[in-house]
């Protein structure tokens, strides 16, 4: 059995053709991976994460580390991960607060005096 080497030609072209269209739209797909990442997480930025993969193509790919973690950043449940922390204060500045509290109410009491003072002139 005789295969005409141009045909061996036109084979190997065309596995070369299929292998450069997969190789193509797996660069794409990876660059989406951030953009589904946020999309999934209902990310706020995710268009803008989206644009920046397109974007990380044309820089040779230097961005798309930090996609992946800009979209890995928020959670759906916890947001941005800030959560608010209740600090308890100290003794002293307890203590102070107290003195503050008191000299407040000192001051309104000789207002009050003041007030019925002048009131009876």
């Amino acid at each position: 059995m005789h295969i005409e080497p141009r045909l061996l030609d036109f084979i190997a072209l065309g596995i070369f053709a299929v292998v450069a269209i997969f190789l193509v739209y797996l660069v794409i797909y990876i660059h989406d991976i951030p953009y589904e990442i946020a999309k999934k997480r209902n990310h706020p930025h995710a268009e803008a994460i989206h644009a920046a993969g397109w974007v990380s193509l044309f820089l040779m790919h230097t961005i798309w580390p930090f996609l992946w973690i800009w979209a890995y950043l928020y959670r759906p449940d916890a947001g941005w991960g800030m959560e608010k922390v209740e600090i308890e204060p100290s003794e002293e500045l307890k203590g102070r607060l107290r003195a503050i509290d008191e000299l407040e109410r000192k001051v309104a009491e000789l207002e009050r005096k003041l007030a019925e003072k002048e009131g009876a002139r």
